[in-house]
């Protein structure tokens, strides 16, 4: 079986998958594609692997397994049928629209083609300990999480006018959203009612609220202040979630997990990594190593037989754009 994996998109995101997949895997051959002369000269100085300008020229040349696409989500569907259709398996980083998802979903399932879709917070470990700690407590919790970065600040290397968050569509807020609310509503639930409150408070160059304020009343009970925002001049995600029988604390960062003893009444570390990978490109609450950790599973589904089920899929992407739909209206 071929090994080939396919990376379309040279930006931020391509050259990180890139790396991972050099880094990380043996026996894997990785090629990239992108329209962008300077962005293919970029990564074959940086990584030296064969590069294309598009699709069609690398599918041409040769036997592809599968494809990573880290272009700007909206053109992701275009180019995810493309590769469907070309009996590729496919990755996809967050498509933030759900153009074409049922057909997507129909061209995967009856190909047996993988479709994968990035949910880097899902496979946060603090995350995933959060998510447990939840499930074991029969009652009924409050949290408050606030998560915002400087829209200037997201890729420091360009000007935010030159990517897609300056788009309505594919707006910096709603990407944070788009991020977040998928371990949100794995770890408490899907939502009831949302009250939002949404505002443009900077001078942004931009046509869309730059602040969500929300409250989200859980079908099983739980409640959250969720705050949303791209003028937080420092990189930022603060999370507390506490009930009668526990209290957790959490700054965004490998080492900020923090949880309550109830008995001893102090508040100790709660450390979940032996060892993980940060990027100084990037705010110090951002961990190479869930980015990595989807991509093993990924891989693993389509080299190696293996049934794992993924944490988060298309079919739950539905849901969670439908909820950010209703937060936008």
């Amino acid at each position: 079986m071929s090994k080939n994996i396919l990376v379309i998109g040279l930006g931020s995101m391509g050259k990180r998958r890139i790396r991972l997949l050099l880094d990380n895997f043996k026996g894997i051959n990785v090629f990239g594609v992108d329209n962008n002369e300077n962005r293919r000269k970029e990564v074959l100085n940086k990584f030296n692997i064969k590069v294309f300008g598009n699709i069609n020229q690398a599918l041409e040349s040769e036997n592809i397994l599968a494809a990573i696409v880290s272009t700007p989500p909206l053109t992701h569907y275009k180019i995810i049928k493309k590769c469907l259709v070309n009996d590729l398996h496919v990755f996809t980083e967050i498509n933030l629209i759900n153009k074409g998802y049922n057909e997507l979903m129909k061209i995967s399932s009856d190909n047996e083609l993988e479709l994968f879709l990035s949910s880097t917070m899902i496979y946060r470990n603090e995350l995933e300990f959060i998510y447990n700690t939840i499930v074991e407590s029969n009652n009924k919790v409050n949290y408050r999480y606030h998560v915002g970065q400087y829209l200037p600040d997201w890729h420091p290397w360009e000007d935010y006018n030159d990517f897609f968050v300056k788009d309505e569509k594919s707006n910096g807020c709603r990407e944070l959203m788009a991020i977040e609310l998928p371990w949100i509503i794995r770890t408490f639930g899907k939502i009831e009612e949302i009250k939002v409150f949404k505002d443009k408070i900077s001078e942004l160059n931009i046509n869309y609220p730059d602040t969500y304020n929300m409250i989200l009343k859980h079908k099983n009970g739980h409640t959250g202040n969720f705050s949303v925002d791209i003028v937080s001049r420092k990189a930022i995600r603060n999370l507390e979630i506490y009930s009668e029988d526990l209290h957790i604390f959490w700054d965004g960062t490998p080492e900020g997990l923090k949880k309550y003893d109830l008995q001893n009444k102090k508040i100790n570390k709660i450390n979940v990594y032996k060892d993980y990978e940060q990027d100084n490109k990037y705010a110090d609450n951002i961990v190479e190593t869930a980015y990595l950790d989807e991509l093993k599973i990924f891989l693993n589904k389509i080299t190696n037989d293996n049934n794992q089920i993924s944490k988060y899929d298309f079919s739950d992407d539905l849901y969670t754009l439908s909820i950010i739909d209703q937060i936008e209206e």
